[in-house]
């Protein structure tokens, strides 16, 4: 292996520690890099889009459940059903940063596992619940154990993968909502057509069916996970000293294995991290909606029940041919602000469109206009906050601490769609579209912060410092991606 001191700033005005834009590094046969990251495509991103599927299925077909007699079996009344799922989404926003600070300590084979342990019990304890008071404690551990998957999955493909790659990984978490959302329903009206067996409610062989599922795949998924990309057992001895090479080379992004609470310190006082988080919430309240008023307004056009599944499989391959196409590019130049931006303008039409005209043909159109940038944007936030924020300590905190402000949005979007307002929400709808125009101002406000922030350490370098007393992505021997 040999050193190399390459120019110290690219076309773009943007530092890469993979490329060695920054001081001195460790050069690592491209070939040999190249062909490590195609195991962990072949050996780990499969599984993250399996657990996602699955754990997406196992939390959102609660929903399902009450066309099967849910609520009636357990004397649900008023907002008791609105109660569990806001008392739930509470669990997920407290748990996110323990859950990725978990995957920082122990290993994602480790803390993942446990995880899938944990809700897969409380998805087949749900299907034996039988008052609303079990009801909320068994969907709160559910939504605990789960609550931190997507970042924590998000967090390991950063430790993997270069910043400009990693995008086209961690978009799985939105490719995972679109596939439960495509076919989840369907999933749920052929267990529906079951019925009663064996003295169990067709609601509950909903759960005992999915927690047979969950286990059987994720359990095959999990011995996949490694503990650490350096010590992954798909890698051969040669592959590893290649990833540990990685590493040393990646220091300045990578940091210590060890956990510095410094780093939370400078994450809660990061201007970047709060504005992401608050861009992150006004856009996810329109992701919330989004899952409420599809089946609504295809339900609006007169079908049955199965026939308003299949109609909403068009809608979701349509948001994953987007989102796929958006992340792509944005990977390839390197970009996410002005994609995350552009992104918000359907999403608010879509919305428009749905609030303007009762016509439910016109409704429908809309949603297929709304799902282009729906999932480009949560991925590309997400992204954008997990490639930007070093070391890995800081980033460990303040990327699902930022998710946790998003998320708040759960909260919000269940009081926006009360079932009164349909079959239009009107309501619902106006505040997700003007809330998606202040997310693409948010977002505007994120690029221009972290311009200013390249432009002065630009500045600096060409006046010759070698220093401006900052640590991690703050610090000279870092560029932020805009």
């Amino acid at each position: 292996m040999e050193s190399k001191k390459p120019s110290v700033i690219d076309a773009d005005g943007a530092l890469d520690y993979g490329s060695g834009e920054v001081g001195s590094i460790i050069y690592i046969d491209p070939a040999k890099e190249a062909a490590c990251r195609k195991k962990f495509d072949k050996y780990v991103v499969p599984v993250s889009v399996i657990f996602l599927v699955l754990s997406t299925l196992d939390r959102n077909n609660l929903g399902n459940a009450r066309v099967f007699g849910f609520d009636e079996d357990l004397g649900l009344h008023g907002g008791q059903f609105g109660n569990i799922n806001t008392l739930s989404s509470v669990c997920t926003i407290i748990f996110e940063v323990p859950w990725v600070l978990a995957v920082k300590r122990w290993g994602a084979n480790k803390s993942i596992g446990t995880a899938f342990v944990l809700w897969s019990a409380c998805t087949l304890g749900t299907a034996f619940i039988h008052t609303y008071s079990q009801a909320i404690v068994v969907r709160m551990l559910l939504n605990a154990a789960e609550a931190g998957l997507a970042q924590a999955f998000a967090y390991l493909f950063t430790t993997i993968y270069p910043r400009e790659l990693a995008g086209k990984r961690i978009m799985t978490t939105n490719l995972a909502q679109c596939i439960s959302g495509a076919f989840g329903g369907l999933f749920a009206y052929a267990v529906q057509t079951m019925g009663s067996r064996n003295g169990l409610a067709a609601w509950r062989w909903l759960f005992i069916i999915e927690f047979l599922i969950t286990i059987f795949i994720c359990g095959i998924g999990w011995i996949f996970l490694p503990t650490s990309p350096e010590t992954a057992w798909f890698l051969n001895e040669e592959e590893k000293e290649t990833m540990r090479l990685k590493k040393q080379r990646d220091y300045m992004i990578r940091g210590d294995d060890k956990f510095e609470w410094k780093w939370v310190k400078l994450a809660l006082t990061d201007p970047f991290v709060y504005l992401i988080g608050i861009a992150f919430f006004t856009s996810s309240v329109a992701i919330n909606g989004f899952g409420v008023f599809l089946p609504t307004i295809i339900a609006g056009l007169g079908y049955a029940s199965l026939k308003v599944n299949y109609m909403t499989i068009p809608v979701y391959v349509v948001g994953a041919t987007s989102l796929v196409i958006q992340v792509y590019y944005s990977d390839k130049i390197k970009r996410r602000g002005v994609f995350i931006v552009g992104c918000c303008v359907p999403v608010a039409v879509g919305y428009l469109i749905c609030v303007g005209t009762p016509n439910a043909g016109a409704g429908y159109a809309g949603m297929f206009i709304l799902v282009l940038g729906l999932y480009p944007i949560s991925t590309l936030a997400v992204t954008w906050v997990a490639t930007n924020l070093s070391p890995d300590s800081k980033r460990a905190f303040g990327m699902p601490f930022a998710y946790s402000i998003a998320n708040v949005s759960n909260v919000v979007s269940s009081q926006l769609y009360p079932s009164q307002q349909g079959p239009r929400y009107i309501q619902g709808n106006a505040v997700s579209a003007g809330l998606t125009v202040v997310a693409g101002f948010l977002y505007g406000a994120c690029w221009v912060l972290l311009r200013r922030r390249n432009a002065k350490k630009a500045k600096l370098i060409a006046e010759g410092a070698t220093t401006n007393g900052l640590e991690g992505d703050m610090s000279l021997e870092s560029m932020y991606i805009l």
